[in-house]
């Protein structure tokens, strides 16, 4: 355990030192919501009893994960297989267990600063209140960020050369970011665009945290909490049993 951590402290360290999760982890969430509250914050989303601040404090709190799901953990990944260090790694009793663990960790503690930097934006410049329950809310978006996380692993795992992994997490990163309601309002989509939308998984784990959030009846929670878990389960062990140095 004390290798791992040894491990996971110098990824830390080295994910501190890059600014790409940062700038698109935390502040672009952050200022996306400052847009959106200037814009448009008091005003009723679409009908549904909530504005749209109260909208998009979970859906941009998803962006974070979003950005270190699709993006930090393959890409990361994908780099030290290009550069020949996950080969290194063969020689030594490090597993691949420990290196995605070690990724992960440190992809997950971007996405506590994202959602630490939002809510603090939220609630200390913005008046935002959360109606719902805190820890339901938390419990919520735990869940969506391992399962994400774990989809960021299984394509970490699949993809073998740089080229294929910027492809492929790009292909995953956008219409995630785009569709599923972290960015744009879910609301302002068009019957038919909504329902394309609610494929995506992220777009689940959005409107898990938007119903705990606002404190609404959680429609459908145990489809979406199978799903999830589903999701986080098969992926985890794909991402383990394809996993290669080289």
């Amino acid at each position: 355990m004390k290798r791992f951590f040894k491990l996971y402290w110098i990824e830390q360290k080295l994910g501190f030192r890059c600014c790409d999760g940062i700038i698109f982890g935390v502040a672009m969430p952050v200022g996306i919501l400052v847009l959106i509250a200037i814009i448009a914050g008091e005003k009723m989303a679409g009908g549904m009893g909530y504005t749209y601040l109260e909208s998009a404090f979970a859906s941009l709190i998803a962006v974070g994960i979003c950005a270190c799901a699709f993006m930090g953990l393959p890409l990361t990944i994908a780099d030290y297989r290009d550069k020949k260090i996950l080969k290194h790694f063969f020689v030594t009793p490090c597993s691949p267990t420990w290196i995605l663990g070690a990724v992960l960790v440190c992809n997950s503690v971007t996405a506590i600063l994202s959602a630490i930097s939002v809510t603090a934006v939220a609630v200390i410049g913005l008046g935002y209140q959360m109606k719902g329950s805190v820890l339901v809310f938390i419990g919520t978006w735990l869940l969506t960020l391992i399962s994400m996380l774990s989809i960021g692993m299984m394509l970490a795992s699949l993809c073998q050369t740089i080229k294929s992994t910027n492809a492929v997490t790009s292909a995953v990163y956008f219409p995630m970011l785009f569709l599923s309601g972290a960015t744009i309002p879910y609301e302002l989509f068009p019957t038919g665009l909504q329902k394309v939308a609610s494929v995506l998984p992220l777009t689940q784990g959005i409107k898990l945290m938007k119903e705990a959030s606002m404190g609404i009846e959680m429609d459908a929670l145990m489809g979406r909490v199978i799903l999830l878990l589903s999701i986080t389960v098969i992926c985890s062990v794909i991402s383990i049993k394809t996993f290669k140095w080289e």
